[in-house]
């Protein structure tokens, strides 16, 4: 987290929350409207990953009906990164000035985001956070807790970043933010996808701040949570650190 006091922000312009979704046709249409209703002026991608249970089919009437939600239909399911990159590069073109991310299950509650929004007016990158004070999860197993704690602890250390939820992806973008982190050279497409966006951040001088949020496990369909996840995030969050650091010691004898 970067000192942003002695800075000016400005406005933040269009907002525009991107929703990701591969067989999620049981929640597309609550997510949506959730949204429409706790921030009314914000616009919807629905970025699908060609889901074979209907759900790009149902985000096109939801978009035939409103022109504040549009679709961008993808080939197949390339993992979330890979879905959100795809959506900020969209967002930027079409003029976007906050970039939002967002689960289309509900775990990311839509009633919250005014709260990321108003912090983004003095920040560059704002992080919905589990970990602080004020933060907490419902409905999870210890096990999942303790995982996703221990996530975050272990990549908070390991890269040197002053972020309690360095794993979580309810987050707010500033478009100025997505254009300086490099976003043609990010590789990472699962869980860890989320680290590597707020390293860069951070190793980029930009303002980050987290709010506390209240994340509910989902209610309705499958969780995209694997055990090839969590292996992909953790030898990449290592091989980073573990680059980072021998980096910074040739750097000291040079």
């Amino acid at each position: 987290m970067n000192d942003g006091e002695q800075r000016s922000f400005g406005p933040l312009g269009k907002v525009l929350v991107i929703i990701p979704t591969y067989n999620e046709a049981e929640n597309i249409k609550p997510i949506v409207q959730r949204v429409r209703t706790s921030v009314p002026d914000a616009h919807i991608l629905v970025a699908d990953d060609n889901s074979p249970d209907g759900t790009g089919k149902l985000a096109d009437e939801l978009a035939g009906a409103d022109d504040q939600v549009h679709v961008l239909h993808r080939q197949g399911k390339e993992g979330l990164g890979a879905a959100y990159l795809a959506g900020f590069q969209w967002g930027i073109d079409n003029g976007y000035g906050v970039l939002v991310e967002m689960d289309a299950d509900g775990s990311h509650q839509p009633e919250e985001l005014p709260r990321l929004l108003t912090a983004l007016k003095s920040a560059d990158l704002v992080l919905g956070s589990r970990w602080i004070p004020g933060g907490r999860v419902v409905n999870w197993p210890k096990s999942r807790e303790y995982l996703s704690r221990g996530g975050s602890t272990y990549s908070r250390l390991l890269l040197d970043v002053p972020i309690r939820d360095v794993t979580g992806g309810y987050r707010a973008f500033r478009k100025e933010t997505l254009e300086g982190l490099g976003m043609a050279e990010i590789a990472s497409a699962g869980y860890c996808f989320q680290v590597d966006l707020a390293w860069r951040a951070v190793k980029g001088g930009f303002h980050v701040v987290e709010v506390p949020i209240t994340f509910v496990e989902r209610e309705r369909g499958d969780s995209k949570m694997s055990r090839n996840i969590v292996v992909e995030a953790l030898w990449r969050v290592t091989a980073w650190g573990v680059g980072s650091r021998a980096g910074k010691i040739v750097g000291r004898k040079q």
